[in-house]
C-alpha cells in the first residue's frame, strides 16, 4: 500500500495499515463562442445532425454541406461544440475506439471537451473524431478512435475556430494539500473546506492495481468508491482537484506500463474518471527516480497527456537536498527539456532531507537551487523559473524528526506568494490536527495547534 508521501521514508515505521467521467464544471446554456459554421472533414463533407434531430442520443455523421441548421456548430472556447442547442459527445464517456459520436444535453462532462490540435484533428477523452471506414460518403457515422491524423481525422473548424487552446505553461495552481483515502482516518473534505478557505487537494495516490491498470491505492476503483465520492463532494462545493501518481512505496504506474502510450493511456483513464485540474507525478525511489528508463517513459507518456489535454496542467514531484535538485532530479529537469515536455510544475520536497533546526532557511535554500537549476536547464529568467516551480512540504515532524511548525509553514507560503512560485502541497491533511509531543503519526502533526491549522495557511497561497 502506498500509504506514504515523503521524499525518502515518510511514516514508514506506522504504516501498517493500510461515474465515469465527473464534471469538471457546471456548465450554462450559453458558451462563450470562438466562431460559428460548418465543420468539414474527408472529402470536403460536413459533420451533420442526423435527420436535423435535437434528441439527446443522436447519431453524429458526415453529410453533403447544405447550409441547414444541422450543420451549424457553434465552437466555443469553453471546449464545447454546439448544435441545435446540444453538445457534440462521446456516448456514456467511454474512451473506447469506436465509441459513437453524438448529440447530448451540455453538462460540463470530459466526454464534451474538445481540443483542436495542429495536425488537424479534434479531441476528447484521449482520442480523435474519426470518419468510420474511413468514408466520405453521406451518413458515415462518426466516432472516436486512437489518433493518426489520417484523412478521416482531419477537420476544417468556422474561421477563426478552435476549442481550448493550449495554455502557456505555468500558471498559478490553487493550494492542495494531499489527502489520502487509505489511512490516517481520513477527514471530510467537504468539512475542511468549510472551515479553512481552501479550494482543492490533491489526491493520492494513484497505483497499479496490476500490470498497466491504474487504480486509488493499487486496490480501489477509479469510480463509484470512496475516492471518486470524495472528489465529486469537493467540486460540488465549488473546490477543485489535483491527482497524484506514485510516491516512495507501492506497485507504480512507470515500470508497469510497458511503453509511453501505455502510461499515457493509464493516465487518461484517470483524467477521464475524475477530471483533475492538475495530474501530479510524485517520482521518487530506485523503481522511478533513480531509473532512467522508466523516467523517460514517463516523460514520453507526459507528452502524450499534455497534447491530449492541455488544460490539465502537470506537475513533477521529486525530492531534494538543502542546496536544491541531486543527481536524479537535475537529470529529471534536463531530460523533460531534451524530450520536450511542457511541464507546468517542478516541485521539490523540502524534508527528510537532513534540513536542520531552520526548516524555513532549508526549504529557501532548496527552492533557490531549483530556481538556478531551472534557470540553466532553459534559460529562463529568476521569474520564468520561479513561475515553473512547486513546494510540496510535511507538516509537523517529518520522519527524520524535522520540524515544520505552522509559523514556519506561513513563512514558506509567503515565500512562494512573494516569488510567484506556482503550486503548493503539503503532506498532510490526515495529519493536519494536533498531538503535541505524539512524535510521528499518520493522524495528526506531533504538534500542539488546532485542527487545520496547516490547511487554512495553504489556503492562503
Amino acid at each position: 500500500m502506498n500509504a506514504e508521501r515523503s521524499g525518502r521514508i515518510r511514516l514508514r515505521l506506522l504504516l501498517g495499515a493500510l461515474v465515469a467521467s465527473l464534471p469538471l464544471v457546471a456548465t450554462g446554456l450559453t458558451p462563450a463562442m470562438a466562431a460559428t459554421g460548418q465543420i468539414t472533414g474527408i472529402g470536403g463533407k460536413c459533420v451533420d445532425v442526423a435527420g436535423a434531430n435535437s434528441a439527446n442520443g443522436t447519431q453524429v455523421q458526415l453529410y453533403t454541406c447544405n447550409g441547414t441548421a444541422a450543420q451549424s456548430w457553434n465552437v466555443g472556447t469553453d471546449g464545447t461544440i454546439r448544435a441545435l442547442g446540444k453538445c457534440l459527445d462521446v456516448a456514456a464517456a467511454s474512451s473506447a475506439n469506436g465509441t459513437k459520436v453524438q448529440i447530448y444535453d451540455c453538462n460540463g462532462s470530459a466526454a464534451q471537451r474538445w481540443t483542436a490540435n495542429s495536425d488537424g484533428t479534434l479531441r476528447a477523452l484521449g482520442k480523435c473524431l474519426d470518419a468510420t471506414g474511413p468514408s466520405s460518403a453521406d451518413g458515415t457515422p462518426l466516432q472516436i478512435w486512437d489518433c493518426f491524423a489520417g484523412s478521416n481525422q482531419r477537420w476544417t473548424l468556422p474561421s477563426g475556430g478552435g476549442t481550448t487552446p493550449p495554455p502557456p505553461t505555468g500558471g498559478k495552481m490553487a493550494g492542495a494539500p494531499y489527502l489520502y483515502m487509505g489511512w490516517g482516518n481520513p477527514p471530510s473534505a467537504t468539512s475542511v473546506m468549510s472551515a479553512t478557505g481552501v479550494k482543492s487537494f490533491t489526491m493520492a495516490f494513484i497505483l497499479s492495481g496490476g500490470g498497466c491498470n491504474p487504480m486509488w491505492d493499487g486496490s480501489r476503483p477509479l469510480t463509484g468508491g470512496v475516492d471518486a465520492q470524495t472528489i465529486s463532494s469537493i467540486k460540488a462545493a465549488g473546490g477543485s482537484v489535483q491527482v497524484s501518481f506514485g510516491g516512495w512505496s507501492g506497485n507504480k504506474l512507470g515500470p508497469n506500463c510497458s511503453s509511453p502510450s501505455a502510461y499515457a493511456n493509464a493516465v487518461q483513464q484517470v483524467i477521464n474518471a475524475v477530471g483533475p485540474a492538475v495530474v501530479d507525478f510524485d517520482i521518487e525511489n530506485t523503481d522511478e527516480f533513480s531509473n532512467y528508463t522508466v523516467q523517460d517513459r514517463i516523460l514520453n507518456g507526459l507528452k502524450i497527456v499534455k497534447q491530449n489535454n492541455p488544460n490539465v496542467k502537470i506537475a513533477l514531484t521529486f525530492g531534494t537536498s538543502t542546496t536544491g535538485p541531486t543527481g536524479d532530479g537535475i537529470r529529471l529537469i534536463n531530460q523533460s527539456k531534451a524530450l520536450g515536455v511542457p511541464v507546468d510544475a517542478y516541485t521539490i520536497m523540502p524534508f527528510d532531507f537532513g534540513g536542520g533546526a531552520n526548516m524555513y532557511q532549508s526549504t529557501v535554500n532548496a527552492a533557490e537551487g531549483l530556481k538556478n537549476q531551472l534557470k540553466s536547464t532553459f534559460g529562463w529568467s529568476d521569474a520564468q523559473a520561479y513561475g515553473h516551480m512547486g513546494i510540496s512540504g510535511m507538516n509537523g515532524l517529518s520522519d527524520q524528526q524535522e520540524t515544520t511548525t505552522q509559523a514556519t509553514w506561513t513563512q514558506i507560503r509567503d515565500y512562494a506568494n512573494s516569488k510567484g512560485l506556482v503550486r503548493l502541497a503539503f503532506w498532510s491533511v490526515n495529519r493536519d490536527r494536533p498531538c503535541a509531543g505524539g512524535g510521528l503519526q499518520e493522524t495528526c502533526s506531533g504538534l500542539g495547534g488546532s485542527n487545520w491549522d496547516f490547511t487554512r495557511i495553504t489556503a492562503g497561497f
